[in-house]
């Protein structure tokens, strides 16, 4: 599933291809159960250009400054392509949107878990869905206030959406692995060395992913994300990767060196 290194994929290309374009038309692919645009909403982006773009956790937004923004959610499976005319394109491009000369922006979802939408004002669509503060970009006050008050489970606490926007379950898991905390560990029993580790390590790891364009095969070996299965080595210590499911997710970890509180050596 898309996760905020994702995300930041996209704006990205959007930012690099798409803006300062004028928009000559909106195209929809096969939509069917899917949130899009009406033809009302479409047609006010008509004659204009995005001029600016914007990302807050897992949510992308391109628009300009009087608005008004679209607001893309990539949902399981979707993506963000900005080529010319006449380009190959993938199955399931359910939407795009037409620039005067010859690019495109695609919008591919095979799934349709994702969507498209007009919005106003980006800050308040941002206040309106309860999102907390960006991962890359909380501060450490912010950070162990939100995460370090939390009596359940710190797993659950990094995936909640409403404290952190951006961290999805393959960073939580990478996250607490580098941390030595274990995913059932409840928050509020850690100490606030441990809530600062764990806060400059998701840092780091968003980062590094970003860095990569979220291509996973650049990141280095001795990283969960290339260690998720039951019975594989741990890179860390001399233990072995179990899994369990935390607040309804399946979370992997290593039992030797992930603790539920106290120091580690």
């Amino acid at each position: 599933m898309p996760e905020l290194p994702e995300a930041e994929a996209a704006r990205a290309r959007i930012a690099d291809g798409a803006l300062n374009r004028t928009i000559e038309a909106i195209e929809l692919g096969e939509v069917s159960h899917m949130d899009m645009p009406d033809a009302d909403a479409r047609a006010r982006l008509i004659g204009t250009q995005f001029t600016r773009t914007h990302r807050h956790g897992k949510y992308i937004f391109v628009g300009s400054k009087g608005g008004p923004w679209l607001h893309i959610h990539l949902g399981m499976a979707g993506s963000i392509r900005v080529c010319e005319a006449g380009a190959d394109l993938p199955k399931y491009v359910r939407f795009t949107v037409v620039f005067e000369g010859d690019h495109r922006l695609h919008f591919r979802d095979p799934r349709k878990f994702g969507h498209v939408e007009l919005i106003e004002d980006v800050d308040a669509f941002i206040g309106g869905k309860g999102l907390g503060p960006d991962a890359l970009s909380i501060g450490d006050n912010a950070f162990a206030q939100a995460i370090g008050g939390t009596r359940g489970a710190v797993k659950s606490a990094l995936l909640s959406q409403r404290k952190l926007a951006g961290i999805g379950n393959l960073w939580a898991d990478e996250t607490l692995y580098r941390t030595g905390v274990d995913p059932e560990a409840r928050a509020c029993d850690l100490d606030a060395g441990r809530i600062g580790e764990m806060h400059t390590a998701s840092r780091d790891i968003l980062q590094a992913v970003v860095d990569t364009g979220a291509d996973y095969s650049r990141l280095p070996g001795d990283w969960l994300i290339h260690h998720r299965n039951a019975g594989d080595d741990c890179t860390r210590c001399d233990g072995t990767i179990e899994k369990k499911t935390v607040g309804g997710r399946t979370s992997y970890f290593c039992a030797s060196h992930q603790t539920k509180g106290e120091a580690h050596g």
